[in-house]
């Protein structure tokens, strides 16, 4: 159930994340900042399912490690949505902000769908 409620937190974030970055484009900074204010409540929705997840394997899991380090780097997608958000609502450049959030994304979907149960492999 939980893993359910977390995919579907995320996705949800991936879109209000993109809804946010287009609206600040646009020039909308009011819709903007309630865009942004709902992904930050999803972002607590995120952080209770996936500790929720990451405590399942507090119970002498082999996969204890990799699921600690999947959390983190679930963390560090959260700090590059709002990092990349900020850099272009203040008109700076995004660059760092879009590579952090690639290679943290990457890490983290490689080890919840390829490497810890529960994923696709």
């Amino acid at each position: 159930m939980n893993t359910h409620l977390h995919v579907t937190a995320w996705v949800l974030a991936f879109i209000l994340f993109a809804v946010a970055i287009v609206l600040h484009k646009l020039g909308n900074e009011k819709a903007a900042k309630i865009v942004q204010m709902i992904l930050r409540l999803d972002y607590l929705l995120i952080l209770y399912s996936g500790g929720d997840l990451i405590a399942n394997y507090f119970g002498g899991s082999p996969m204890l490690a990799e699921a600690i380090v999947k959390g983190l780097a679930g963390i560090w997608v959260i700090g590059a949505m709002e990092m990349t958000i900020a850099k272009i609502k203040k008109g700076k450049p995004a660059m760092s902000g879009w590579i952090q959030l690639g290679i943290a994304v990457l890490i983290t979907l490689i080890l919840g769908f390829g490497r810890l149960p529960g994923g696709f492999m």
